[in-house]
């Protein structure tokens, strides 16, 4: 039965609040970014504001919705890990249900977002609402949920494609496939920090399905994604000079990143992982230069 501690309002606002993570903004950014790439090359660097800023708001209310759903899945198991014991509903300071209302609400307010896009972005938006219901669960059944999050957090790109009236291509593809890549290397470098919890409450990830081989399959991982985004940018003619700077400027920062967590410290993973959140916005920063160039 539910234990929940009486609060006041205020209380369970903020509550709402870190429920959301609207208090650690890196899963929006990794999300953030790559959407960016596929809007800037879909509009041929010439995103309408209003197509934009719809795409910022549906970035925003996704990720808080797939916190809610998360912790909601985790409720059981969070309090047992050092890092998330004092999320809200480990804590007991709301109901499982509130979150699901929560989650419910911003899939809602994301629903409301897609009536001043194109009738094809709203058909492609079933897969980001099947995508970010199902992820928080598939720890419990594979050693791969961070590929289904990967999936999850590339969705966005097609959607960006339908949203500014272009049917997803190629590029579109090899974007999505580089990005998913890269979200489950990043997301492995998450998995170590809490790999022996996991190991202990039966909570499954490819930090334990690699096991000795983690950091060499996260580097793999990353040359991969690297690569399938430089094959878009070169469809594109988006790869000389800008392009191609950005992709050696993160390969350098891959490289830097391998040398910081070659002892798998866990605190060192997680500063990994929180640091790519400069990946995206590199890459970005190339795509950009090279369409007004």
């Amino acid at each position: 039965m539910e234990t929940v501690q009486h609060t006041t309002w205020r209380q369970r606002l903020e509550a709402y609040y870190y429920l959301c993570r609207f208090d650690k903004p890196i899963g929006t950014e990794l999300v953030f970014w790559p959407t960016m790439w596929a809007l800037w090359i879909a509009s041929k660097g010439t995103p309408d504001f209003k197509i934009l800023f719809i795409m910022i708001l549906g970035v925003i209310f996704m990720r808080a919705a797939g916190c809610a759903i998360n912790d909601f899945a985790d409720r059981k198991v969070d309090a047992h890990v050092e890092r998330t014991k004092n999320r809200p509903l480990a804590t007991g300071v709301i109901r499982a249900r509130e979150a699901v209302f929560v989650f419910l609400a911003l899939v809602a307010a994301s629903a409301c977002l897609l009536f001043f896009l194109p009738i094809e972005t709203f058909y492609w938006s079933f897969g980001a609402l099947f995508l970010a219901f199902i992820y928080p669960f598939m720890k419990r059944y594979t050693n791969l949920p961070q590929v289904f999050l990967g999936a999850a957090f590339s969705w966005s790109i097609p959607m960006a494609y339908t949203a500014v009236g272009q049917t997803p291509d190629v590029t579109c593809w090899l974007l999505y496939f580089g990005n998913l890549a890269w979200t489950v290397a990043y997301d492995t470098q998450y998995a170590i920090t809490d790999r022996e919890y996991d190991l202990k409450i039966g909570v499954k990830s490819t930090a334990i399905l690699f096991g000795r081989y983690d950091l060499q399959i996260i580097a793999l991982l990353q040359i991969l994604s690297m690569g399938l985004i430089g094959s878009a940018l070169y469809l594109e003619n988006l790869l000389i000079p800008f392009g191609l700077v950005a992709l050696l400027i993160v390969a350098g920062d891959f490289i830097y990143q391998a040398v910081k967590t070659k002892d798998r410290d866990p605190k060192i993973c997680f500063w990994a992982f929180r640091h790519n959140r400069w990946i995206g916005m590199i890459i970005f920063v190339g795509i950009f230069l090279e369409l007004i160039s």
